[in-house]
């Protein structure tokens, strides 16, 4: 499980000629990494400089270690969902009755498999909520890490929306793909431009 392995034993696995990891799970350690510098912004932005701000930075760094957690859980579950596909495909079709419970396997599969990067997306989008709010009140010698959390946020939105279209592209239910397409069209373009507003703020700040 990418959770509990190194990162020298994920980064082989995935420079590897393997199919997982991959790009979905690539995306969830983009959003954790994301995650994990908010909370560390928001645990320099603490002491009696900041006492005013100890209710607000107490829920953004509690909030941020969650999504770390469930950006960790969602790299497990694409390599899982993936390798779902994968196994699907090697199902046996010597029949016509075979033949017909493997396209539905890898159908299923591939509907299943859409589903976690869609989740993704919204994590992504929680975590540059969370960077924007803790902006105006952060430590400033760790600004610059707001504007790395909302890219990498960002870059977790990107990637997984591009997971989501490759198994949208090889779903044949009509039915099953509209539903999809509803439910994460445009998600990930509100992250792109929440993420690339507090980055250019904080280039600005910076600046200033």
């Amino acid at each position: 499980m990418i959770s509990s392995e190194t990162l020298n034993d994920y980064l082989a696995r995935l420079a590897s000629r393997q199919p997982t990891p991959g790009g979905g799970a690539a995306a969830a350690l983009h959003a954790a990494q994301g995650a994990a510098l908010v909370a560390m912004v928001a645990r320099y932005t603490t002491g009696e400089k900041y006492g005013q701000h100890k209710e607000l930075i107490t829920r953004i760094t509690g909030t941020a270690d969650h999504l770390i957690t469930e950006a960790l859980r969602l790299a497990d579950a694409d390599e899982q969902a993936f390798q779902g596909v994968i196994d699907s495909y090697k199902l046996p079709s010597g029949t016509e009755e075979l033949k017909a419970a493997r396209a539905a396997g890898i159908q299923g599969a591939l509907v299943n498999a859409a589903r976690t990067p869609a989740q993704l997306i919204q994590l992504a989008g929680e975590v540059v909520e969370l960077a924007t709010e803790l902006f105006d009140v952060a430590n400033p010698n760790v600004i610059s890490d707001v504007a790395a959390a909302a890219d990498a946020a960002r870059a977790a939105a990107t990637t997984a929306r591009v997971n989501i279209d490759i198994n949208l592209a090889a779903i044949k239910d009509g039915d099953a793909r509209s539903a999809l397409a509803e439910q994460t069209n445009g998600l990930e373009d509100k992250v792109v431009l929440a993420a690339d507003s507090l980055a250019a703020r904080v280039r600005e700040r910076i600046l200033a």
